[in-house]
């Protein structure tokens, strides 16, 4: 039997190992998670990853998970993979109840998280807060540096009021990123860089500091302005690589998932408690993807050890929304999928335990029929915002177990993410 097939011992290992999930619904008694208390004991930053964007049971769980982190563990940040600078609208509401959930998570910049499951979300996290003192209150930011409108937004009405003349010599340079993804502006010249890098060293010099006996109002301001160029120097710097290159580490996709690496330790370094990392399993992983970019997870991975745990979620059959083909711009659609054969990592943990359920990987490496099993190559599904429109049914990632996950979660069905009801000014 080849090493990446589960022997008798691995499956029943797996199955001894299993937590069972009593439900994935959030608000209810945790008794069937206290086991997993244990194993999160020395944790600082718990990845949450995803198959899919658009699984209802994911949010479902990861919901559950956050509740448990903050309420039993003491985590006190969800770090989200959106936008960076679309984020303090739910930030300010989840902790001071300003302004409407709704609309809030209506702006969040990816369609993947206007969901009625992240709304519920978020409205936990407003009720959690308001009920506990300010220090136990837990926040929402976004690590991800694509999309930096918003924060481009705030800047240029900054600048126009403090330095007219700045706001129009960057004009170009804001239009021009204000959607930045990865490698969408190549500069090998770094004028993009440059000129970002330029206002965050004239912004935070301190003729630009707010003056003794400045308002409140007008210090927030400046303390706003110098986050927001620090968030737009992540995205010149993301979107002037190439997308790929021959070095992955300095390509455009590197860029972001170090920068999102960067924006989880500022979050871990700025407040008490603990980070939940909500994110794609590509990006929550401690190796690489794309057949080399190394991943968010490598990089907390590398500066935390064992204090960083990544937490694959799976699923077994069912539907799941993602857009179709190359249309980026499209709605998302319904995709079904069946089961993924016993030679996927997702058919062999269904047969080691069929119902939902985590596992805690890292034991297993001390018993070596296991470890054999988790250091040998195997598949596993992975689905991004788009999918081929035929062959997404074929698609499967590479992992090595061992090097990637610390744990995973597996969910029996699949059924599609619960799009919110928005007015046509409030999505994308």
């Amino acid at each position: 039997m080849p090493e990446n097939m589960m022997t008798k011992d691995v499956k029943e290992w797996l199955s001894a190992r299993a937590l069972r999930l009593r439900t994935l619904e959030a608000g209810g008694p945790a008794a069937d998670l206290q086991p997993w208390a244990g194993v999160l004991k020395d944790v600082r930053i718990v990845g949450l990853g995803e198959a899919t964007h658009g699984t209802r049971e994911f949010f479902l769980l990861k919901h559950r998970l956050v509740e448990f982190l903050v309420r039993d563990l003491g985590f006190r940040t969800l770090a989200m993979e959106a936008p960076a600078a679309a984020t303090c609208s739910v930030n300010a509401y989840v902790l001071h109840g300003t302004g409407d959930a709704r609309s809030a998570v209506a702006r969040l910049g990816f369609w993947t998280w206007k969901t009625e499951e992240v709304l519920a979300l978020v409205e936990w996290m407003r009720g959690s807060n308001a009920s506990v003192a300010g220090d136990r209150r837990v926040r929402f930011v976004g690590i991800d540096p694509q999309l930096p409108a918003p924060a481009i937004g705030r800047l240029d009405a900054f600048l126009r009021r403090v330095a007219p003349e700045r706001a129009v010599a960057l004009r170009d340079v804001f239009d021009l990123l204000a959607a930045a993804q990865p490698g969408s502006h190549p500069d090998s010249g770094g004028r993009l860089v440059g000129a970002v890098r330029e206002l965050v060293e004239w912004i935070t010099a301190d003729g630009v500091r707010p003056a003794a006996g400045t308002g409140a109002g007008e210090a927030g301001e400046a303390t706003r302005a110098v986050e927001d160029a620090r968030m737009l120097l992540r995205a010149a710097d993301m979107a002037s690589r190439p997308l790929l290159c021959e070095d992955k580490k300095d390509s455009g996709l590197a860029a972001r998932d170090r920068h999102m690496a960067d924006a989880v330790a500022e979050a871990l370094g700025e407040g008490p408690g603990g980070v939940v990392v909500w994110a794609h399993n590509g990006h929550v992983l401690k190796g690489r993807y794309a057949s080399g970019v190394p991943a968010l997870g490598s990089h907390l991975a590398m500066r935390y050890g064992d204090a960083y745990y990544a937490l694959g979620l799976l699923f077994g059959r069912g539907a799941f929304r993602a857009r179709r083909g190359d249309d980026a711009v499209g709605p998302p659609a319904r995709h079904r999928i069946s089961g993924g054969g016993l030679r996927s990592v997702e058919g062999q943990l269904a047969a080691a335990c069929r119902v939902d359920h985590l596992v805690d990987l890292r034991p297993g490496k001390k018993v070596p029929e296991v470890n054999r099993w988790l250091t040998a190559g195997h598949y596993m599904r992975c689905f991004g915002a788009g999918v081929p429109r035929f062959t997404y049914r074929f698609q499967f990632m590479p992992t090595v177990l061992a090097e990637e996950y610390d744990g995973l979660a597996y969910v029996a069905r699949s059924s599609c993410s619960r799009p919110l009801d928005l007015p046509a000014s409030d999505g994308r």
